[in-house]
């Protein structure tokens, strides 16, 4: 028995309104038999009634969220027990020899009524107090709207004011039914038509929308997401419980989207103290601290206690961000912003040798496929001498550890990103064998959420109501999360020394089209039904499938069960004064086919010329080789169905 409270409180207030009953109806002393008559009543009364309400189960509810259903009980649980009183106060107890007579009816009646008072009393006060508790909160909570005044609407606004771990509060209901406007559902008023939403979201300082119509179209619920985004709300949407029971739809527990959720594998967690060597009472230089995964990096190494972080990057809006932000989360550590550009030598030496670091983590790059095959030169001029320059002068100042932050594009590249990324492996293979210590490449998979990269880009077009732009229905890529990135950079600056690449286990590749559905249904939408999906053509300098490794690698395991660790071919004897004629090209801006025959040089897996395919291209902003459609020469064509081109 759970509700050991309402036990005893029925315990202590059903004689009390035994004796209000009696008292009521009998003024003054009472005498002997009327005494007699009272205790008997209450001893026998009493226990039945608490054993009839045990039967009930009024003691097996959690009265706080009490409903319609629980307020029947009720009801049913006082008609039983004033059943109790008549038929004991009448005929039981003279049956049974107690009495010599009935009670009086006036008595009967009143504890009847005294009875029902005392046990719902207690049980409803809790409804409300907790009622009001949540109430004292709702000026913290994010004020919602709910869209659709139907059952699943319903569900919905009870759910928001009932369950106070969601942060949110039901301020206003909008339905397309005009015999609902002006109504209540819950408490919560029905303000208005589904075209309305902006202006009401304006007038009732709303910042969310729950879109509750799971049988409404893709029509409807892309233009309440679409009004939704103008008015600046929060857009989230529910499946009806009946398409949740039959399977037909995933349930988003109205939460945003987690990138986690993407992965089709458990995220890869590692223990930071290994590596807490390297960076603790240390000074520690990453470059590239702007972007997505410098950033990260800055924010596990100042968790590791490092004496100095030294954050050097171009974009000074990104920097001074990445310092407001870690002088409040980590005010102990200092951190030194530093606006300077990897491939200007002379500033990146005047840094280095001013804060001396202990272990560098080279992040900065170009890594944006399209965008580096029509600009050749800047992709060798950042990813290529940037690279010569950090590294060298990393030697040069007896750095310790120095990881560069490489790519599986550099496998087998068909790519100029992948081809300059390759390059830059081996300028770090050749400083690791001059110097016989732990400088290494780390290779990643595509990072999903980074800068740029195809969850905020499908996001972004299921939030326009499509279509969601894939270049090929085969396309794979191995796919890791920030935190996993960074966390193998930290374990890679450990365990390597010779010049090793690492790569992290990421299970099997997946298909951008299972991600593209996983993120719409994720959604709360249905592929094909709510969301179009499209396909595009492959890019140039895109690849159907990434490897992690060249054939022939030296792979083996190391200490850390989920990082692999590679051994490639080293780079050819010729290759110093090569990568020097490669510079030389692209600082004076030659021609992109004479670079390109320069990187062959270097790489003799690099392939130029990729088959672009035979499906037509569609217009699609940003991306880098992550799958996401876009021109491979600029403009835009109308898209039609063919080669399979639309997901029905």
């Amino acid at each position: 028995m759970r509700n050991r409270v309402f036990f005893a409180l029925d315990l202590l207030l059903l004689p009390v309104a035994a004796i209000v009953a009696f008292s009521a109806r009998f003024e003054g002393p009472w005498p002997a038999d009327l005494q007699l008559a009272f205790r008997v009543f209450v001893l026998c009364a009493v226990p039945l009634k608490l054993l009839l309400l045990l039967w009930l189960g009024l003691y097996r509810r959690l009265w706080r969220y009490a409903s319609v259903t629980d307020l029947e009980m009720l009801i049913v649980g006082s008609g039983v027990c004033a059943l109790v009183d008549v038929v004991l106060g009448t005929v039981g107890l003279t049956a049974i020899g107690l009495l010599p007579g009935r009670l009086s009816y006036a008595v009967i009646l009143l504890d009847a009524c005294l009875s029902a008072l005392m046990i719902a009393l207690p049980r409803l006060a809790v409804r409300v107090v907790a009622r009001h508790r949540r109430r004292s909160r709702d000026d913290s909570f994010r004020r919602t709207i709910v869209v659709g005044a139907g059952v699943a609407g319903g569900m919905i606004v009870r759910e928001l004011a009932e369950n106070g771990q969601l942060g949110m509060v039901p301020v206003g209901i909008l339905d397309d039914d005009a015999r609902k406007h002006g109504l209540r559902l819950h408490n919560v008023p029905v303000l208005g038509p589904l075209s309305a939403l902006e202006k009401v979201a304006s007038s009732i300082a709303a910042t969310d929308v729950v879109i509750a119509m799971p049988s409404a179209p893709g029509r409807a619920i892309r233009e309440v997401v679409s009004a939704a985004g103008a008015a600046g709300l929060v857009t989230r949407t529910v499946p009806g419980l009946y398409e949740i029971l039959s399977g037909e739809k995933r349930v988003n527990a109205l939460r945003q989207i987690e990138i986690q959720d993407l992965l089709r594998r458990e995220p890869i967690k590692t223990d930071l103290e290994q590596v807490a060597s390297l960076v603790r009472d240390r000074v520690v230089m990453v470059t590239g601290a702007g972007g997505s995964i410098g950033s990260e990096l800055c924010r596990q190494l100042a968790r590791l206690e490092p004496k100095k972080i030294v954050a050097i990057g171009r974009g000074e809006n990104s920097i001074f961000e990445l310092v407001q932000e870690l002088s409040r989360l980590f005010p102990e550590v200092p951190v030194r912003p530093v606006i300077a550009d990897v491939r200007d030598h002379t500033r990146m030496e005047s840094v280095i040798s001013l804060h001396r670091p202990y272990s560098v983590f080279h992040a900065a790059a170009h890594k944006h496929v399209p965008l580096m095959e029509a600009n050749v030169a800047e992709a060798v001029l950042n990813n290529v001498l940037g690279t010569q320059n950090v590294v060298n002068l990393c030697d040069e100042y007896e750095v310790e550890h120095f990881v560069l932050i490489s790519t599986d594009k550099a496998v087998r590249p068909t790519s100029v990103m992948g081809a300059t990324k390759r390059v830059a492996e081996h300028l770090v293979h050749e400083a690791a064998l001059r110097r016989q210590s732990g400088y290494v490449s780390v290779r990643f998979g595509n990072v999903l959420g980074s800068r740029g990269s195809v969850v905020p880009t499908f996001l972004r077009q299921i939030a326009e109501g499509g279509p969601v732009t894939i270049t090929h229905p085969d396309m794979t890529r191995y796919f890791m999360t920030i935190p996993e990135a960074v966390q193998l950079v930290l374990q890679a600056a450990a365990l390597g020394d010779h010049g090793e690449v690492f790569v992290l286990d990421m299970g099997e590749p997946v298909r951008v089209l299972d991600l593209a559905t996983d993120l719409i249904r994720l959604s709360g939408l249905e592929p094909g039904a709510d969301i179009e999906i499209y396909f595009t053509g492959p890019r140039p300098g895109e690849k159907l499938f990434e490897e992690l490794f060249f054939k022939g690698a030296h792979v083996v395991p190391t200490d850390h069960p989920k990082i692999l660790r590679a051994r490639d071919s080293e780079a050819a004897d010729h290759a110093v004064e090569t990568i020097a004629t490669l510079i030389q090209a692209a600082r004076e801006n030659r021609s992109e086919s004479h670079i390109r025959r320069l990187l062959t040089g270097l790489i003799p897996e690099y392939s130029a010329n990729v088959d672009t395919g035979e499906y037509p291209t569609l217009e699609v902003e940003g991306g880098d080789d992550f799958g996401i459609g876009a021109p491979a020469g600029g403009g835009s064509v109308e898209v039609v169905p063919a080669r399979g081109q639309r997901l029905a």
